[in-house]
């Protein structure tokens, strides 16, 4: 489904009618068990998926599926919690509308956040990884059809996608905080079948660090659109055919509620040196 600017424009106004001239600056994309951040927003104001014109719900384990618009660490944050996947039914274009919306509400940064599992067998499970680079080599891009200049090229550039500079604040803030953060390639699968063995040995050949589901796509368009990227993975299980055990999405919750605490005092101090 490609979506038109006027349809894009009719969710930002609806926004606009129920934030009463609040201004976003961040975007934050919170993944499985990580919603817990949005909950530590000064002055919240909570805007249910459902209620945005042409938005679609998040029925993810883990995924609360709304808006809630605050402060955060002095910063005017959007924060989703909860986000959409392909696996869920909807196409790339609807997993990603909500990056345009809130690009064109006025955030110039995205902060995107995962539960992903890990590839890198000298890691384990429980590590915050800092997403480097990715790889996507299956299914179309969400920015396929035809392209909306009022977003971006037709052919965006992806050598930096993750910003940079970003990245060094990121590994500036871990390193003061004592939190060990691992730098590594993010690897995207469609789901909602966890990876096989056999997939998960290909992405190591490949170079990734981390799988999951998400992430991808919501950072080619917040780029394509002129957005920073700032992504984080927390590892919580190794990856299939490593420990030869099953996978379930309790494991997946579990993780992300033990790491919540060093996972917050992360994302918060990137946000107030943003």
């Amino acid at each position: 489904m490609n979506f038109t600017i006027e349809q894009y424009n009719e969710s930002v106004d609806y926004l606009r009618s129920r934030l009463d001239g609040f201004q976003p600056r961040i975007l934050m994309i919170l993944g499985s068990g990580l919603g817990f951040l949005g909950d530590q927003l000064e002055n919240p104001i909570a805007v249910s998926y459902e209620d945005i014109p042409h938005f679609r719900p998040s029925t993810a384990p883990g995924h609360k599926g709304q808006f809630l618009f605050g402060t955060l660490e002095g910063k005017p944050v959007a924060v989703m919690q909860g986000r959409m996947h392909y696996y869920e039914g909807y196409s790339l274009q609807e997993v990603t509308y909500a990056v345009r919306v809130i690009r064109l509400l006025g955030a110039e940064d995205m902060i995107v956040t995962n539960a992903a599992g890990c590839v890198n067998e000298s890691w384990s499970a429980g590590t915050l990884m800092l997403i480097t680079d990715h790889i996507k080599i299956a299914l179309e891009s969400p920015l396929r059809g035809p392209n909306l200049p009022e977003f971006g090229p037709r052919f965006p550039d992806t050598t930096t996608l993750y910003t940079p500079e970003y990245q060094a604040l990121a590994k500036r803030a871990a390193a003061e905080l004592d939190i060990p953060l691992q730098e590594g390639v993010y690897m995207y699968f469609p789901g909602p079948q966890y990876e096989s063995p056999a997939e998960v040995r290909a992405a190591r050949i490949l170079g990734a660090d981390a799988v999951g589901m998400s992430t991808v796509p919501e950072a080619l368009v917040a780029r394509h659109c002129g957005m920073k990227v700032l992504g984080f993975s927390l590892l919580t299980n190794m990856a299939a055919g490593i420990l030869n055990q099953p996978l379930s999405e309790e494991e997946v919750l579990e993780s992300a509620a033990a790491a919540s605490e060093r996972f917050s005092r992360l994302v918060r101090r990137c946000v107030a040196e943003l």
